[in-house]
């Protein structure tokens, strides 16, 4: 026996060290290793012991008491094993060993004993077990060795059958998908599932505290990745769970019990979007519930004076963001809507009132907590309310622009640490939508904003041009980071195409300023690069509209300036943009009938909708650049585009091409007529006075007359 001084223990352990070292049959040793592995157990030993325990045995002896078969004379079979792992166990308080290649492939071992049948005296192998597990999993390759070698479905398992340890296995597996959730439901998505359905199961049933801790618990196994509506035990979970929160916010709570419930149904938005809220009357009182419950709760607490101070309210708050977004798309939906229109107009004036809230807090924000990551989950979430909603508080937004761009302005320039709160995405991020990019959420409000004359004139005095400018050309960068070209990154190219939006604004509303500002001359010379490059990749047709119709609308204010004055990049651009324009159209053959009637092309169709407008603006807008570049008439002969247009509007039906579309064309061909003699002979040659006759193309007609 261990003596019961410690003084005399740490000398009884010494002497059982060197009985280990020198034994030389196997009872020796084992009668050695009974008495560490008793001093091991009863937490008599420092670390320093610990580790002479390891220098003297090393990995040899534990792992020869694992593979051993036969026990001790009148000994339980698995005692060796159970030695084997009380030793491991020891050997894992040192971080340093849990991370051992020896601990690491000891991993199934583990997983076995876990999944096996648990007899009564075999606890003390399970918390030997439970204890490696958890430190191997605090290691730097713990978590990826964990995953690979099996041991998510060991404790799914462990905690499905209920028997010893089984509460370990959860807070395991809890840290286990806190660490590498993408990877545990790649390599184990049945089995999570099945946890989940136990978990949603329990929380839909239990009556008690249980269900607001299961609150807490449940968001962990709710995957962004693959989404739980693609599976049919996922959508009996969903179910489950939105019955269960229809419960729990439906009855009179404490915000103990409150905060747990709105975090989870958030989890379920950024998961799933509003997809686990079944149609028909209960889930849109459920869904307007939801987003009213939300918008309280912000109000509630951004009104305070000191309204973040509680633990925890932070993160509450954040959940309430992603609800209320939910709110806003929903109120915009109109395809299947969840929601009456009854129901929509009274959400969008509650969620004014929060959004008053959010704004009150924002004006109070000091500068030194800028890089809190909950002002950006504020200022994201009123970008998506400037995005969509324009009319309603605008004499506040107006006051709080300033702080909007110099917020966005520090972010930008700083990459400021914001992401240690998980921000509210409603889609996964995708591209360059990293935490500091907060222009990324502002940029539709601005869009909006600088069609107006008080809030344009505000961002224009608050420098937003220029940075916008900076955004542009940092956001091109990253679109074209990946192999020198353009791939599809959602996120960046929308930001992108939304900017175009803004500046197209301010081309219109504020020419001026584009000439006044150096930074759109570095922004020209960076469309003109560009077009070329984008045109090409027809899945970016839509960024390409964008970028040739504001750099023909840019170059006729900043004709004279050195980057356009018949540089190579000017006439690449110049022949990118007629290429994008001359190709949106096609003779195409109608059914049932021999004619041909004028269509959009093929390779247009898809993005018609969101290019048609820009293609008209850019018809124009070419036909005013004609007089001030000469290179234009000659790109537009090497491109062949008269001969095309006149063998088009020959072979199509008159009555198929819109008033819309004539005038369009007759704009640039009036244009290119009187700059250029050889465009001019090229219309006549093709029949120009015919179809100009038959067209209507009053103005074309008298300019090829005149001599």
């Amino acid at each position: 026996a261990m003596a019961s001084d410690p003084a005399d223990g740490h000398s009884t352990l010494k002497r059982c060290l060197g009985v280990l070292r020198d034994a030389r049959n196997d009872s020796e040793q084992f009668a050695a290793l009974l008495l560490v592995t008793k001093a091991v157990k009863a937490g008599e030993l420092d670390a320093k012991t610990r580790r002479q325990i390891f220098d003297a045995i090393g990995f040899t002896f534990p792992n020869r008491l694992l593979t051993s078969r036969q026990p001790p004379a009148g000994c339980p079979e698995h005692t060796f094993r159970a030695l084997g792992l009380t030793l491991l166990a020891c050997f894992c308080t040192d971080p340093e060993l849990a991370g051992h290649s020896q601990i690491l492939n000891k991993i199934p071992t583990f997983n076995d004993i876990l999944v096996s049948p648990c007899n009564p005296d075999s606890t003390s192998m399970i918390d030997d077990v439970y204890q490696c597990l958890s430190a191997v999993m605090a290691t730097t390759r713990g978590p990826r060795e964990l995953v690979t070698k099996g041991t998510v479905s060991a404790l799914c398992q462990a905690y499905l059958n209920g028997s010893y340890g089984s509460d370990r296995a959860l807070t395991l597996l809890l840290g286990l998908l806190a660490i590498a959730e993408a990877r545990c439901w790649q390599r184990d998505a049945p089995h999570l599932l099945a946890v989940l359905s136990k978990l949603s199961n329990d929380f839909l049933k239990t009556e008690d505290m249980t269900k607001f801790e299961l609150c807490d618990v449940l968001p962990h196994f709710i995957p962004l990745s693959p989404p739980l509506t693609q599976d049919s035990q996922g959508c009996k979970c969903l179910h489950r769970l939105y019955k269960g929160l229809a419960n729990i916010l439906g009855s009179k709570l404490s915000q103990s019990q409150r905060d747990p419930a709105l975090k989870l149904a958030a989890c379920l938005v950024q998961a799933c979007g509003s997809e686990w809220i079944p149609a028909g009357s209960a889930g849109s009182k459920f869904l307007a519930l939801l987003v009213n419950l939300a918008c309280v709760e912000v109000r509630l607490t951004l009104e305070e004076p000191d309204p973040l101070e509680v633990e925890g309210k932070k993160e509450v708050v954040t959940a309430c963001y992603v609800l209320i977004e939910m709110g806003i798309q929903e109120c915009l939906r109109e395809e299947k809507p969840l929601l009456e229109e009854m129901q929509k107009v009274q959400l969008t004036r509650i969620m004014e009132e929060a959004f008053g809230a959010v704004i009150f807090y924002l004006r109070q924000v000091k500068q030194e907590e800028l890089q809190d990551p909950f002002i950006f989950a504020s200022v994201r979430i009123l970008g998506a309310w400037m995005a969509e909603e324009t009319s309603s508080l605008k004499q506040e937004i107006c006051e709080l622009l300033p702080f909007l761009v110099h917020y966005a302005k520090k972010l930008f320039k700083e990459d400021s640490p914001t992401a240690s709160l998980p921000q509210p995405e409603l889609v996964s991020a995708e591209g360059s939508g990293l935490p500091q990019d907060a222009l990324r959420f502002l940029l539709p409000g601005f869009c909006h904003l600088t069609a107006e004359d008080r809030p344009r004139d505000i961002l224009i005095t608050e420098g937003a041009p220029a940075l916008l400018c900076e955004y542009f050309l940092h956001q091109w960068e990253v679109l074209t980071s990946q192999a020198g070209s353009p791939t599809p990154l959602t996120s960046t190219e929308m930001s992108l195409q939304t900017a175009c939006g803004i500046f197209l604004n301010l081309v219109v509303t504020a020419p001026d300023l584009i000439r006044r500002e150096k930074t759109f001359s570095s922004l020209m010379e960076l469309l003109l690069k560009s077009l070329p490059l984008l045109l090409p990749q027809k899945d970016h047709l839509v960024l390409a509209a964008n970028i040739a119709t504001l750099g023909l609308m840019m170059a006729r204010i900043l004709a004279s300036s050195a980057v356009l004055q018949e540089t190579q990049s000017a006439k690449d651009f110049f022949g990118a943009a007629i290429c994008f324009l001359s190709q949106a159209h096609t003779a195409q053959a109608v059914p049932g009938s021999e004619g041909l009637a004028a269509a959009v092309s093929p390779a247009y169709a898809s993005a018609w909708a969101d290019v048609r407008e820009l293609w008209f603006l850019g018809m124009q807008a070419l036909a005013g650049c004609v007089p001030l570049f000469p290179c234009l008439p000659q790109a537009a002969l090497q491109a062949r585009w008269l001969e095309s247009l006149s063998e088009f509007l020959t072979r199509v039906a008159p009555a198929s091409v819109d008033f819309e579309l004539i005038a369009a064309f007759q704009g640039v061909l009036v244009e290119l007529a009187r700059a250029s003699q050889p465009c001019r002979d090229a219309i006549l040659s093709h029949h120009g006075r015919e179809w100009a006759n038959l067209y209507g193309m009053a103005a074309l007609e008298q300019c090829l007359s005149e001599q």
